[in-house]
């Protein structure tokens, strides 16, 4: 496949490193380098790349703030790299819309496992081709999705969801009414290697609740099963 991934990190050895594995999973993929934050946005709006990778201490703005920004237009993958292993950093990269976080020094074998899932989200989010007789929709109180487009609206506007946001909206809807186990849903939505990672899980549905005006104190359509899990409450 043709993928072209932006790379902003401010270390040009590590960047051009980035770009020489990345191609040898994508062999035609298309690399754009940015040292600092401003020529990260000014290449994501000439370019329009299909994967975002973002080093958080970069000159700025830096990769918190380049992340807002493209999040205010665009639901393009996009993977945070830093330095800093902790906690709060991976929650803010998650909570300003990054699909993943990716601490240095990173082996690279690790980092196309991540990029890898990354475009299988994608892939997987994806419209399908309109058959003759699509899927019916789902619809409860002010929400429906139509599994044929992947098309989510809320009080007939249409919702934009990042691919992540989607499927992990559409596991949750396919079994509604039955609590998902935190490390079911992130086997299924973000992979084997992730079934740890409760932290994802939460920033995810916290965002997909903001997203479609859920509650989470008065929930309409994702109850949270203490310790447990997540459960989409059942239409009717």
């Amino acid at each position: 496949m043709t993928v072209k991934l932006l790379i902003a990190e401010d270390d040009a050895e590590l960047a051009r490193v980035i770009g020489y594995s990345v191609r040898t999973l994508w062999p035609d993929c298309r690399v754009l380098a940015a040292g600092d934050g401003e020529e990260a946005l000014r290449l994501f709006a000439a370019e329009a790349p299909d994967l975002v990778l973002l080093d958080v201490t970069m000159p700025p703005p830096d990769g918190f703030e380049v992340c807002r920004r493209i999040r205010q237009t665009s639901r393009v993958p996009i993977l945070m790299l830093t330095a800093r292993d902790t906690t709060v950093d991976e929650v803010q990269a998650l909570d300003l819309g990054a699909d993943d976080y990716l601490t240095k020094p990173f082996d690279h074998l690790m980092l196309l496992a991540h990029l890898r899932a990354l475009v299988r989200r994608v892939d997987q989010a994806a419209p399908p081709p309109r058959a003759p007789a699509p899927a019916p929709d789902f619809a409860v109180g002010d929400l429906a999705l139509d599994f044929a487009t992947r098309e989510v609206r809320v009080r007939g506007e249409v919702v934009e969801l990042t691919p992540t946001e989607y499927l992990l909206l559409e596991e949750l809807v396919r079994h509604a009414g039955a609590v998902m186990p935190h490390q079911l849903l992130l086997e299924r939505v973000w992979g084997a290697r992730y079934t740890n990672d409760i932290h994802y899980l939460k920033v995810f549905v916290s965002r997909l609740r903001q997203k479609i005006g859920d509650d989470a104190a008065r929930p309409r359509y994702i109850q949270t099963q203490w310790g447990v899990g997540y459960r989409f409450v059942p239409p009717g």
